[in-house]
């Protein structure tokens, strides 16, 4: 019996490392050491950044890697960063419990850090991916109250985990309140912006660019920032939005007129000011190499092409 529950064990264990190995841009965990050292350079600490914002970083990559393997079931994808999912491989009950896994594991690491207040930042995390994820799987939002939804459901599936990982680190690190929201600020603006990037993306990269499935959104009947601008000129997507792009050419014709519209050029300015927005909230924090990093981090997603 012993020997039964090893080997089950081993196989959660492999299958929880494979989300791990050739891992994406790793910007979460790395604009959560940046924010930890940009705010120990303003506590004047002499250890730029401790374990335990070493930890919330490693937290916040787990919670996003578990998501992703969530993600991929609800979605139904075989494939993400050029790879095979968990899912596909192993089976979507098997994927489910592997992203569990890995949620247990970042909440063991989290209970180390023994700060309440931090614990309590990262498991509202946990609930507004829940949230979101739920927002998305079934919107009832009416014409008008679409784009509010999107924001909403934006930050909850994305902007949550940079915001409450950067005020995490900004308490271990001794901040004032008013420095803390400020950082949490940053995370949502970034966060924001990063999604609104990546919402573009979907229609102008190649999936072998980005790693994953194009047009992933309109072919799960998901209505993002280009197609809400869009169907500000074009009143005919508004039908499609209300069907979920389920009959046969609605996707395609969806994309024609996002290419017809400025439905892709309003979502990248949208996102320049997300951008400015969060290189603002740093204006509370003195210059270091830190603080020019994440500046630099900001300002390139408006650039990045995956």
């Amino acid at each position: 019996m012993q020997l039964v529950e090893q080997n089950e064990a081993e196989e959660l264990r492999n299958l929880s490392r494979y989300c791990f190995l050739e891992g994406g841009k790793m910007i979460r965990p790395t604009v959560v050491l940046l924010m930890a050292g940009c705010c120990s350079s303003f506590s004047r600490h002499e250890i730029p950044i401790s374990v335990s914002q070493n930890k919330v970083a490693v937290v916040s990559e787990m919670i996003h890697t578990a998501s992703l393997v969530h993600d991929d079931v609800i979605d139904e994808s075989n494939e993400r960063r050029n790879r095979p999912t968990v899912s596909s491989m192993a089976g979507n009950k098997s994927a489910i419990l592997v992203g569990d896994y890995i949620l247990a594991k970042a909440t063991q690491l989290l209970t180390t850090i023994g700060d309440a207040d931090v614990i309590a930042l990262l498991a509202q995390v946990i609930e507004d991916l829940v949230k979101g994820e739920f927002m998305q799987l079934g919107s009832r939002a009416s014409e008008d109250e679409r784009f509010m939804h999107y924001m909403m459901k934006t930050f909850k599936k994305t902007a949550s985990l940079f915001a409450h990982s950067c005020k995490a680190v900004a308490k271990l690190a001794g901040c004032d309140e008013y420095s803390a929201n400020m950082a949490y600020e940053f995370g949502k603006n970034l966060g924001i912006a990063f999604q609104l990037i990546d919402d573009t993306l979907d229609f102008v990269v190649r999936s072998s660019e980005v790693g994953k499935p194009t047009f992933v959104d309109l072919k799960l009947g998901i209505a993002t920032a280009p197609i809400l601008f869009a169907s500000r000129q074009h009143s005919q997507l508004n039908d499609l939005i209300l069907r979920r792009f389920s009959k046969n050419g609605d996707v395609d014709l969806a994309y024609n007129l996002i290419l017809e519209s400025d439905g892709l050029l309003r979502s990248r300015q949208l996102a320049e000011q997300y951008c400015k927005n969060a290189v603002d909230n740093l204006a509370q924090f003195p210059n270091s190499e830190f603080k020019t990093a994440l500046v630099a981090i900001t300002s390139a997603q408006c650039s990045r092409s995956r």
